[in-house]
């Protein structure tokens, strides 16, 4: 009859009834709902404190260290966006795996890299967790779980997503956590890895720290999409808008995202506003944005002072108890600068080294 609207054809071969077009758009865009902030008791706020603590204050000093010639190539400092990293981290358990792109310093030791080697690493020593052969954005630790800082944009987002198949490959029920930036998010392999993730129920949290700049320019300049939890829409990945500057936030997310993946429904993104307070790298002057907007989200905003206010305010915790956590944090990065920088330099035969496996497994017979 004149009028009527065409039946669609499902993917399994049988009719399907035409929804109304409005009614369509909205069940496509629905994403999860954020859960609400949990709530932490005192020892949770406490080593929520130190362990983003212990973040700022050595990328405050990787930061000096950059400027006296000690460390060489690239730096991207994690300043500001604490709350993610350990927020997810909270949400882990043994076996579950992080990767992540250059910014890489807090990601590392949220997984409880010692600050020694992560130092170490950046001054190009044989301390390093990479023999001083990686530098900034290519450290790597087996026994951690963590895959790696990767200096190509938005790679990691695929190799997450292969560790992801390797969980449902060797039957675990460990999740792959997948570290990206606003701007690595409109890199197109990333939605290859989204195709395949969503296709096979992969069980991958891809974590977008949406930190508004990339390397210097704004979302809004940048993206025709700007929620990035819509991003993974057409590959039916649902996606959550989280506070990034709230650890409680961030830790209820990441229980959600945990169990999502680990009940075989396959991947989810969620999308971490946050905030970087420094430039994209040591040599960006950060002249695309307002001192006034900087210190607005500091003074209102940022991770460490809410945990803070809420130890002192909630728990009874003294100004002298949270002096004394943070001058153990500043012994244990001044530590790690000194090693650093006084660490023997890699022998020139490590030049030759981790090139090839050292044992090439042999096909069965």
């Amino acid at each position: 009859m004149a009028g009527n609207k065409p039946k669609k054809l499902s993917v399994d071969g049988t009719d399907e009834q035409p929804q109304d077009g409005a009614a369509e758009i909205v069940r496509t865009l629905q994403t999860f709902e954020a859960p609400a902030p949990v709530e932490f008791t005192k020892e949770q706020e406490l080593r929520a404190y130190g362990d983003m603590l212990l973040i700022r204050r050595f990328e405050e000093k990787a930061g000096q260290l950059y400027g006296m010639g000690f460390i060489g190539g690239f730096c991207h400092l994690y300043i500001g966006q604490e709350a993610v990293v350990v927020g997810m981290q909270l949400a882990m358990k043994e076996g579950d795996q992080v990767v992540t792109g250059y910014r890489d310093h807090g990601h590392m030791l949220a997984t409880g890299m010692e600050p020694r080697g992560v130092m170490a690493e950046l001054t190009g020593r044989r301390g390093g967790y990479s023999k001083g052969k990686g530098g900034s954005m290519h450290m790597f630790s087996k026994e951690k779980k963590f895959f790696g800082g990767h200096g190509i944009v938005g790679a990691q987002v695929s190799i997450g997503t292969g560790l992801g198949f390797s969980n449902v490959y060797n039957g675990t029920d460990s999740i792959a956590l997948t570290y990206f930036g606003d701007g690595a998010s409109n890199q197109g392999q990333v939605y290859e890895s989204f195709n395949m993730a969503s296709l096979w129920k992969l069980p991958v949290v891809y974590i977008i720290e949406n930190n508004r700049y990339a390397m210097g320019t704004s979302v809004s300049r940048a993206s025709a999409e700007t929620n990035f939890a819509h991003r993974g829409i057409s590959f039916k990945i649902p996606g959550i808008q989280v506070d990034g500057m709230d650890v409680r936030a961030v830790k209820a997310a990441g229980d959600l995202a945990a169990a999502h993946c680990r009940s075989g429904a396959g991947p989810i993104i969620l999308e971490m506003m946050t905030y970087r307070y420094r430039g994209h790298s040591m040599s960006d002057p950060a002249k695309y944005r307002s001192r006034d907007e900087v210190q607005k989200m500091r003074s209102d905003h940022d991770p460490i002072e809410q945990v803070k206010q809420r130890l002192i305010e909630a728990h009874g915790v003294s100004e002298d108890e949270l002096k004394d956590i943070d001058k153990k944090v500043r012994d244990t990065v001044a530590d790690s600068a000194d090693f650093a920088q006084n660490d023997r330099e890699p022998d020139v035969s490590e030049l030759w080294t981790d090139i090839y496996a050292d044992e090439v497994p042999q096909a069965a017979e």
